[in-house]
């Protein structure tokens, strides 16, 4: 059985784009813990999440957050498990604050970061990450990956008709 990933956001308004994530592990049957904890509101359990989260059976940690977005980084400061960033589109300047904070940050403290919103990419690479040692969640991504191609395939072979009949 696959560790567990945890879900963190910001704030509970992320949870629209979140629950792609969600979602997608679900899919995988990738067992999880969604919580809402902010950085800067209370840091303290934050950073005593992360402080804990490997004993508490975490392989992952997600973590979603807009504007200042510095929850991934604080999560990150507290422990070795790989963190990934999520920021969320949620100010005046489309996300692009979120992303950066999140991207941006010291030596030492890496986050894998995805797109702005991206959701369901964030939960993909957490299944990647965890089938390092899962055989059985290395096949399902695999599959999906194959599934994928498949679906390109014959979306190729529909457009190369649509474009004979003109």
């Amino acid at each position: 059985m696959s560790k567990k990933a945890a879900i963190i956001m910001g704030s509970d308004s992320d949870f629209p784009i979140v629950q792609n994530a969600v979602k997608k592990l679900k899919d995988f049957e990738i067992p999880y813990e969604v919580h809402v904890m902010s950085a800067h509101r209370t840091p303290e359990e934050a950073a005593d999440f992360a402080k804990h989260a490997a004993e508490n059976g975490f392989g992952v940690i997600i973590a979603a957050a807009g504007k200042a977005a510095h929850l991934a980084g604080v999560l990150a400061a507290h422990t070795i498990l790989p963190v990934i960033g999520i920021p969320i589109k949620s100010s005046a300047l489309d996300g692009m604050d979120a992303l950066l904070s999140t991207v941006q940050m010291p030596p030492g403290i890496p986050v894998a970061t995805v797109g702005i919103d991206g959701a369901a990419n964030a939960a993909i690479l957490a299944a990647q990450i965890l089938a390092l040692s899962d055989p059985a969640l290395a096949e399902d991504l695999q599959k999906m990956k194959s599934d994928m191609a498949e679906g390109v395939r014959k979306k190729d072979v529909a457009v190369q008709k649509m474009a004979e009949e003109l």
